[in-house]
């Protein structure tokens, strides 16, 4: 069976987290503060904050704005849940609009009609690895009938006094948007180390600071070391020293810090991120770029076009002229040919919690259209030339079965 997202572990990385657990520092400390360093260098970012989920970074970040109830926070329909989540566990209110037919990434237009006096923040979401655009949304939060609505009512707010961009990155780690990496695209950006991400930590997630002035992104990362750890004013490594043992807690803060295990793993990944594992990704998605483009019974997706370029993450093909069982038994047929594939993702309004909140799926048609016939293809460096071939085979058969 050719698996759908694996992760690539080899002796480079047991042995990096190998040497983590005989160095007696398992948990935050050296290797979590260094990989921060480096991706900080990498998206050339002014600072970065690791921590065990993506999920957690949006939510820390939403809470760290003032976000709340009454408050409203504008994403896509088309995203995973946790994009969602995090706003109704901080009491506000999800206001989902539709997406481009093209590329699965928010409508800006949309956005624009979506705003109101009780919107705190934009979530974007880099659909598949490719970024949304950035600029469009940019002018639109600046543009001076928009910032008069904008209701501050904490610090933050009243700093940047418009509403905040919150990249949802976790598909996007070393995309690129005009000439820049994810990570600096905006004011904050949040990637996922999950298991299933280009790069990986087994789970993890960071923080990408880039607010304008005059925020100081310094103070601001460490205040949230210290939010993200109980708000407790010293981390272990830090009590360890001699005679450092006194701490105090300066907030009922939260528990959400990376472990230098999952920082090691992250280290050899970043490490050779560029030229081994995002080169091999390419490749893969490349394949079955030039597989299916000339064939009328699919739509590719949006790798690349003169603004952005993807990060490889996902390989999202559409099948023309296709029911959502049309497209599921395609899928069924695909796993009996022994390859997984996968959908990404169910809209929001599909399921069961968000349906019940009130969200129809009816109010976002484009959101429908496109997960109806939409098919994930497997990507990861596991897969040879020849799985390669067996996975195009095995869905054009599928799809030659099922729909002509």
């Amino acid at each position: 069976m050719i698996a759908f997202a694996p992760p690539y572990i080899d002796d480079k990385i047991i042995n990096e987290v190998v040497a983590t657990l005989k160095s007696g520092w398992i948990t935050t400390g050296p290797r979590t503060k260094l990989f921060e360093k480096k991706i900080a260098e990498y998206c050339h970012a002014p600072n970065v904050l690791c921590l065990n989920s993506a999920t957690a970074g949006l939510e820390i970040i939403l809470r760290w704005f003032g976000v709340g109830p009454g408050d409203e926070v504008i994403l896509p329909a088309y995203t995973y849940s946790a994009t969602a989540n995090v706003v109704m566990h901080c009491g506000a209110t999800p206001v989902l609009v539709d997406i481009n037919e093209d590329d699965f990434c928010i409508s800006p237009e949309k956005i624009k009609a979506a705003i109101t006096e009780k919107t705190k923040v934009i979530m974007p979401v880099d659909f598949a690895g490719l970024p949304c655009d950035y600029d469009e949304i940019h002018s639109i939060v600046n543009d001076n009938d928009i910032r008069s609505l904008f209701k501050a009512t904490t610090e933050a707010q009243q700093q940047l006094a418009r509403i905040l961009i919150l990249s949802d990155a976790a598909h996007s780690f070393g995309a690129t948007y005009k000439g820049k990496r994810a990570g600096i695209l905006t004011d904050i950006s949040v990637f996922s180390f999950h298991a299933v991400k280009n790069l990986t930590t087994a789970e993890g997630g960071a923080i990408v600071l880039n607010l304008p002035a005059p925020f100081d992104n310094e103070a601001i990362y460490r205040y949230l070391c210290i939010f993200t750890l109980h708000g407790q004013n010293k981390d272990a490594l830090a009590k360890m020293q001699k005679g450092n043992w006194r701490y105090d807690i300066i907030e009922a803060g939260y528990k959400c810090n990376m472990t230098d295990l999952s920082a090691a793993i992250g280290l050899i990944e970043l490490e050779r991120y560029d030229s081994m594992l995002l080169v091999r990704r390419k490749e893969i998605c490349m394949a079955y770029q030039n597989f299916f483009i000339n064939k009328k019974e699919y739509t590719v997706p949006v790798l690349a076009d003169d603004n952005r370029e993807t990060s490889y993450h996902l390989y999202t093909l559409r099948i023309n002229n296709c029911t959502e069982a049309q497209r599921d038994a395609v899928m069924q047929q695909i796993f009996d040919a022994d390859v997984s594939v996968n959908v990404h993702f169910i809209p929001l309004p599909l399921l069961s919690f968000y349906k019940n909140a009130g969200y129809q799926m009816t109010d976002y048609p484009i959101s429908y259209a496109n997960f109806s016939y939409e098919i994930s293809l497997p990507v990861h460096l596991h897969l040879s030339e020849a799985d390669i071939v067996t996975v195009t085979q095995a869905v054009d058969n599928a799809v030659k079965k099922i729909i002509l």
